[in-house]
């Protein structure tokens, strides 16, 4: 109980200037949005670096082996990860 809460107190800050939707639970954090334009794919990798600088801040690591990317649609680029 105590590791929970001290995990979540760790990871509080995780969020902070987000622009797309993230999912945080347990050990899994998910990054979502709609790249269809280049503004959505754009935000979309501002958050990416946003949160790589904060794993490098706080000294530790994702595991982007587990990454996956959502595709729908039939339009090439048309993306929602």
């Amino acid at each position: 109980m105590i590791i929970n809460i001290l995990f979540n107190i760790f990871i509080n800050n995780l969020d902070d200037g987000v622009e797309c939707t993230l999912s945080k639970f347990a050990h899994d954090t998910k990054v979502g949005g709609v790249a269809d334009r280049p503004e959505g794919l754009a935000a979309i990798q501002r958050d990416l670096n946003r949160l790589e600088k904060w794993v490098d801040r706080n000294i530790t690591k994702f595991k982007k082996g587990k990454c996956k990317v959502l595709q729908q649609g039939t339009t090439p680029g048309t993306s929602t990860c």
